[in-house]
Formats: C-alpha cells, structure tokens, sequence
C-alpha cells in the first residue's frame, strides 16, 4: 500500500471514529475514543508515516517484530511519543521483554503474568498500563479471565506498585451489542465496587467490523488494524 492510500485509509477510519462518539453523545473532552492502529506484520515505515499524521497509539501481537519496530522508531523525531500497546497472548518468557518496552499490555489474564510484569518493570519507567482481558463470551478457543474470576486477579494486580490497572479489554464471540453490553456493565460494577482504582478509565474493545456498534456501548478504545493497514500479508 502506497503513502497516499494509507493516510486516507487513516483520515477515514479517524472520522468515521468522531462519527460513532457523536452519535453516542460523547464529547470530545470527557469522553474521548482513543483509536488503536493495529500495525503487526507491517513495516515499521508505515508506523512512522502515521505518526507523522499524529497517529499515537499502535497495537503490535508478535513481540519479536514488535522490539525491532520500537528500536528502529525510537529516534524518530515523528515517533518519539508513540504509545505502544502489546495486543498478543502473553507467555513466561516473553514478560521481560514487554515489561521494557511496551506503554500498555491489554492480554492480562493470569496472576502469574501479572506478577512476573510488575517484577520485570524498568524502576526508571512508569508503571505499565495494564487491561485485564476477559473471556466474555466463555469460549474455549479463546484467552482471557472468566468474568467470575475477575475480581481475584483485581485483588492482586492493585497490590503491585509497577503496575497501573486501566479496565478491561475482550474480543466478543461475533457481531452484536450483547457482548459489548454486557463487558460495560461489568466495567461499570468494577468501578462502583472498587472505587481506589483510581486509573480504571479504559474499555478496550471494537475492532474494524464493529468499532461503531463498540462505542455505542461505552468502549474507550477501538483497535483497527484492516481498515487502516489493509488485509495483513
């Protein structure tokens, strides 16, 4: 994909983001949608030229080629405020990795993770911006915490210092507001009930098919990678 398509792609997605915020009645200070570009398997270029747009937020899943994306950017004057959001499944040996270089992690799902992040955070770093994913949907063939064991591993993350808790992020079964629905209405219980999570501000969850229908029941972020970087190759 050409320069020229791919901030369109972008100017277009952007827009179509300010549209479903305006048709739930957010405003564009209280309730802002952060837009998510997914960019796993694409160049780093394409990362520095949205950037350049002010694109801030980049969603990468595979850690290696994600490293040898941030190393390369990391001097670019364009890409020096870039957020990095780690979007992929979470193993043992991949935590010290992303406690070093990711912003956020959204696939927090096990204690033992959790604790390994929290150890493995750089002192001379901000906490690391975590989301709790969750198996909203209870599916077998997917990762994330069952709502039920939620309030657990909530218990134990707000106990680590290295760690900021920010909400919670899923990946809903198929097309439909009953998910998403149902994901806001336990973010907002988890609000209500813990309400020293000061930070809980953030609901992950819309993608390219669906953002709209996402923001509609309260999502704070949507992640879109298709529509802006075209089908992955």
């Amino acid at each position: 994909m050409d320069t020229e398509h791919l901030i369109a792609n972008w100017q277009q997605v952007s827009e179509q983001v300010a549209q479903a915020c305006a048709q739930a009645g957010h405003n564009d200070t209280d309730n802002k949608v952060i837009l998510l570009a997914v960019s796993k398997t694409k160049p780093a270029a394409m990362v520095a030229t949205l950037a350049q747009q002010g694109q801030r937020d980049f969603g990468e899943n595979y850690l290696q080629e994600a490293i040898e994306k941030i190393t390369a950017l990391k001097n670019e004057p364009a890409c020096a405020d870039i957020v990095w959001h780690y979007i992929g499944s979470i193993q043992r040996n991949k935590t010290r990795d992303i406690a070093e270089h990711f912003d956020w992690v959204q696939t927090l799902e096990r204690d033992i993770i959790a604790k390994r992040l929290n150890e493995q955070r750089p002192e001379n770093m901000p906490p690391l911006n975590v989301l709790i994913q969750v198996n909203i949907d209870d599916e077998d063939s997917k990762s994330g915490c069952r709502p039920e064991e939620l309030s657990a591993l909530i218990g134990t993350i707000k106990s680590y210092e290295r760690l900021q808790l920010r909400g919670l992020m899923i990946i809903p079964a198929k097309e439909g507001s009953e998910a998403f629905t149902r994901t806001q209405q336990l973010f907002a219980a988890i609000k209500q009930q813990h309400p020293e999570l000061v930070a809980w501000d953030t609901l992950s969850m819309g993608m390219s098919n669906d953002m709209a229908d996402a923001i509609a029941n309260g999502s704070t972020m949507v992640r879109v990678g298709t529509a802006i970087f075209g089908a992955r190759g």
